[in-house]
């Protein structure tokens, strides 16, 4: 297991000490992504406190994280539907298993 390394970063105006066993950069960089998703809600107009715009900030990277799930599964079957056509091509032994 990979040592866990202390980083600070600022979100929404606040300092955190995040520990991580992932890169420094990596780790400010989901900072960074929490901080301008927070950003946006704030800016929208609307007047919100700040564990509102929190929360609404948590749904939008939410509705992130499910869209491109939702796009890798929708690449997956297109890749396993090429993959089936494509493999009309190959001899009959090379073909891969209807099981697999």
């Amino acid at each position: 297991m990979s040592e866990k390394r202390v980083v600070r970063v600022s979100i929404g105006g606040d300092e955190y000490s995040l520990r991580s066993e992932r890169s420094d950069e990596y780790t400010r960089a989901v900072a960074e992504h929490v901080d301008r998703a927070l950003q946006d809600v704030l800016a929208s107009g609307a007047m919100v406190e700040s564990h509102k715009a929190a929360i609404l900030a948590a749904l939008a990277i939410t509705d992130e994280l499910f869209q491109a799930r939702l796009s890798a599964r929708e690449v997956e079957q297109r890749l396993q539907l090429l993959t089936q056509d494509l493999s009309r091509f190959l001899p009959p032994k090379k073909r891969p298993s209807r099981g697999a």
